[in-house]
């Protein structure tokens, strides 16, 4: 088959030149001291790090331009190679600025001058297709190349960075073994250098350039390695096309209900489709070999290509209903992206399946789907598509036309997810003074823009403590005592649940005399996964917690309905505790609470 002819990708006689070899090891060098000057400078931190605006570029630029020079040596040439290379650089550079300059001022743990890491993944995965299509238009020299050059071109660029990857981990494993056998003679310098910045990235910079003149020097590493791959792909094949074909077959039996109960319905079909894409060019190669494959994965890569479309359509229906019902998002944005390059892969497969039995379209299918993913992450790292402006809009004018009231509306999201264009919305807000919810809307923005953090917020205290808490069994009422108590003197360690500080939170109360005083502590009983705690009167009028319920109590469903009928009673403890000069040590026992499911089947409430 094609895909597996030695004979398809001779050497050139460019890449056996040492001068080719000797060039690529200084280029992973001089990266290697580009990112220890640069990681230093965030470490310190100095000039470049000190200006976001700057440094993101930097950093973009020093990833990623070298290691496509490395790869674009021996293969363009000289022109082609510093015109591509000069692209390279100038997008990166762009797109980091503008990734800083949308996130300026944002609060982030740990504070960062770098781009972000969804940011990088994207524009590492675009100039992964974006390189594969111009190696092989050059080795075709033509602008649009033969599709057996690209599956050969892109194939071989992911095993090549796969494999340097694993040199590079393989490398470091033996330069920590040779720290070890050093240390056994008292000789700590190699153990000391690998754990300093000045010598491990330089010289991981330096293995990921040599294991890529390595692989590329030597094809028929790379071929043999793809083609075993492609081989085991190619058998999960039918596996994975019964398993999605039962599951649709299942669906007019147990109907939508479940899959939107989940609320992420969506990215898991999507994973679905981006698997069978994978999957099925795995077993279908660069066409020419999938004439020769097994009759099961020929017969499976048919039914997928058809398999595809309603796991689409769902995904596309699902992610429709979450914007209907709560607007646009930067994951939904995401998500819309992602669905529109799978409909492309899904209707394209579908055209070839029922057009073709060898699914010979399938070529124009995966080139033209490639430039639409390059045209997309285009948009999308660029303010034309950026998920956080076209989110704030419409968040925005969900608010403005009533469809989210105020006091339902997330201005935590401007202030976190919606970059510069969030906290601009917000900043306006704080100034409000006039139209509805006017005072609401600015004291809300207000409040946001206070956040230090994501995981920050606002904790109101309870307006009383009887709102905060219901007593149980019905009837029952808190000692009159606690319920006047200042819900602001509830502090520190004996502050008791979250409900007492926090509006948002409510707790469940039980009446019960622990003490043998005749006068009943009252248990609180937080929400789940929260802290529960039994309330004393310390003092007239003073109440404060002076036990703490076991943790798995909270998030016991049987646990809580028990509580609730009133099945709860005072017992001694089993164990006593220990007095040592006059101190007394409270001993805990061991164990947790023994939950029993309850009669949905699950142990929560």
């Amino acid at each position: 088959m094609l895909a597996a002819d030695p004979a398809i990708e001779p050497v050139p006689e460019t890449l056996n030149s040492s001068r080719i070899g000797a060039a690529r090891v200084a280029i992973g060098l001089t990266q290697g001291l580009a990112l220890y000057l640069l990681y230093h400078a965030a470490q310190t931190p100095s000039w470049p790090a000190t200006e976001p605006l700057l440094f993101a570029p930097l950093l973009l630029v020093a990833l990623l331009a070298p290691l496509i020079t490395i790869s674009s040596l021996g293969h363009l040439t000289h022109r082609q190679a510093a015109l591509w290379v000069g692209i390279v650089t100038v997008l990166a550079a762009a797109m980091g600025w503008y990734d800083r300059w949308r996130a300026a001022d944002i609060a982030i743990l740990p504070k960062s001058a770098g781009p972000s890491e969804r940011i990088v993944f994207l524009i590492v995965a675009g100039f992964f297709i974006a390189h594969a299509l111009v190696l092989a238009g050059a080795r075709d020299r033509r602008r649009i190349a033969s599709y057996a050059s690209y599956f050969e071109i892109a194939w071989k660029l992911a095993v090549q960075l796969t494999f340097s990857s694993l040199f590079v981990g393989v490398t470091w494993l033996v330069l920590l073994l040779g720290g070890q056998l050093f240390e056994l003679i008292q000789l700590d310098f190699l153990k000391r250098w690998i754990h300093q910045s000045w010598f491990a990235i330089p010289v991981t910079a330096f293995a990921y350039a040599c294991a890529m003149h390595l692989t590329d020097v030597r094809p028929a590493i790379v071929r043999g390695i793809r083609s075993l791959l492609l081989v085991m792909m190619s058998w999960i094949l039918p596996v994975m096309t019964l398993i999605v074909g039962a599951f649709l077959l299942s669906l007019p039996f147990t109907g939508l209900a479940p899959l939107w109960a989940t609320r992420h319905a969506g990215s898991v079909l999507l994973t679905a489709v981006a698997g069978f894409v994978i999957l099925v060019n795995a077993a279908w190669q660069d066409g020419a070999a999938f004439a020769t494959a097994a009759r099961v994965v020929r017969a499976s890569a048919r039914a997928t290509a058809v398999l595809l479309v309603p796991l689409t359509v769902i995904a596309i229906y699902a992610l429709t209903m979450r914007v209907r019902d709560y607007g646009w998002t930067n994951e939904r944005v995401y998500a819309a992206a992602c669905l529109l390059v799978a409909s492309c892969y899904t209707f394209g497969y579908a055209y070839a399946a029922v057009t073709s039995g060898s699914l010979g379209r399938l070529a124009n299918v995966n080139v033209a789907s490639a430039f639409v993913v390059l045209a997309t992450l285009l948009l999308l790292l660029s303010p034309i598509a950026d998920p956080a402006r076209l989110s704030v809009n419409d968040q925005l004018a969900r608010l403005s036309s009533g469809r989210i009231t105020a006091e339902k509306f997330d201005f935590t999201y401007l202030r976190f997810e919606g970059q510069r264009y969030g906290r601009e919305a917000l900043a306006q807000f704080a100034t409000r003074t006039t139209g509805k919810d006017a005072e609401l809307i600015r004291k809300r923005a207000v409040d946001a823009r206070a956040l230090r953090d994501r995981w920050d917020r606002v904790i109101q205290p309870p307006a009383s403590i009887a709102l905060s808490v219901h007593v149980w069994p019905e009837g029952a009422r808190l000692p009159e005592s606690f319920l006047r108590q200042n819900v602001n003197d509830f502090h520190g360690e004996s502050a008791g649940p979250q409900c007492l500080r926090d509006a948002s939170k409510t707790c469940d109360a039980y009446l019960l005399d622990l003490t043998g005083d005749g006068k009943p502590e009252v248990i609180l009983l937080g929400e789940p996964f929260e802290q529960s705690a039994v309330m004393a009167e310390t003092t007239p009028g003073r109440w404060e917690a002076v036990a703490w319920l076991p943790f798995e109590a909270s998030h016991c469903g049987s646990l809580r309905s028990a509580m609730k009928a009133g099945q709860l009673r005072a017992v001694p403890s089993t164990i006593n505790d220990i007095e040592v000069a006059g101190q007394r040590l409270r001993v805990s026992l061991k164990g947790e609470v023994r939950c029993a499911p309850t009669a949905s089947g699950h142990d929560g409430p």
